[in-house]
């Protein structure tokens, strides 16, 4: 990895700190860097991973005060992400690298689609929620995080949008509150998928750092300045960044 190509691996690491404690979807951003400097798809997935996880910490920090009164939530829906994200994290390595390279374009395409529309989910939701959710969701929404730990611990990209659709389907809480469980269950994911993979993947160690370094920073610009952002000019770099992914990936 050339000086300049590390430079663009840390500033997309700072980016998708960003994104994903604002709303998730930053593996779009690191991902096509990642296999734009040369790693193998395989690879770039398990390095971005664990890069990740100190940006996650970091979003998670910056939304503390969100978090105050959520312990048993937390509890009871990080054990859902904590299963599958090691899940995926398994099948991860026990598909063979072709599978991998076929459905991850797919993946991303839903991805996208699921960040462009999640305005208009968002609003449906809101107007066809009935009565008095469960406080934790229930079991619909532990099925729910589970299965999004699954994709999570696969591959994650858009991982947090699912789970804010899915949470604001089955919880009666703030988008603040429930955008800080969030950060916390893909923190889970990423951390216990990350330490699958240190052990047991072709880790590429300087990719991984220099997302590490980017995305501790990204997490803090997050937390603090993100929401700021213009959400149309945001899901617009999602997308760009979302099709130059595929594109490698395909070609």
């Amino acid at each position: 990895m050339s000086p300049w190509e590390a430079v663009g691996v840390l500033a997309a690491g700072v980016g998708a700190g960003t994104i994903n404690t604002v709303v998730g979807s930053g593996t779009l951003i690191t991902f096509p860097v990642l296999l734009s400097v040369g790693l193998p798809p395989v690879s770039a997935n398990v390095s971005n991973t664990i890069g990740l996880v100190p940006g996650s910490i970091s979003g998670a920090i910056g939304y503390r005060a969100e978090l105050r009164g959520q312990r048993d939530r937390l509890l009871r829906l990080g054990s859902a992400s904590l299963l599958g994200g090691l899940l995926g994290a398994v099948l991860l390595l026990v598909l063979p690298a072709d599978a991998f390279k076929a459905i991850v374009p797919v993946l991303i395409g839903l991805a996208l689609v699921l960040v462009v529309l999640q305005p208009r989910l968002a609003r449906w939701v809101a107007d066809r929620r009935q009565g008095d959710p469960h406080p934790h969701g229930g079991l619909p929404l532990l099925l729910g995080v589970f299965g999004a730990g699954v994709y999570g611990g696969y591959f994650g990209a858009a991982q947090g949008v699912l789970l804010l659709g899915l949470m604001g389907l089955l919880l009666a809480d703030t988008l603040q509150r429930m955008n800080a469980v969030k950060n916390v269950l893909a923190l889970i994911v990423n951390a216990v998928s990350g330490l699958f993979f240190a052990f047991a993947a072709p880790v590429d160690w300087t990719a991984a750092l220099l997302v590490a370094g980017g995305s501790v920073i990204g997490g803090q610009i997050g937390a603090r300045v993100g929401r700021r952002l213009p959400p149309v000019a945001l899901r617009a770099v999602i997308v760009a960044v979302g099709c130059v992914a595929i594109a490698r990936l395909l070609l």
